[in-house]
């Protein structure tokens, strides 16, 4: 059981860093990545995020 709070904060703030790499490479403000914490918010959150336009997403250029 000990290794399971060991493992829980390393694997949340793991998702937390992807989340906000994601979410800077789309344009958006990385700190938005906090909203994942909170329940329910986090579910709409990427939601609005998916249908979203991105702003880095212009005309003519290719997602890699």
């Amino acid at each position: 059981m000990e290794l399971f709070f060991i493992i829980l904060p390393a694997y949340i703030l793991f998702c937390l860093w992807l989340a906000y790499r994601i979410l800077q490479k789309a344009g958006f403000d990385g700190r938005w990545a906090l909203v994942l914490m909170v329940p329910v918010v986090n579910i709409i959150m990427i939601w609005v995020f998916a249908f979203s336009s991105w702003p880095n997403l212009r005309p003519g250029v290719k997602l890699e």
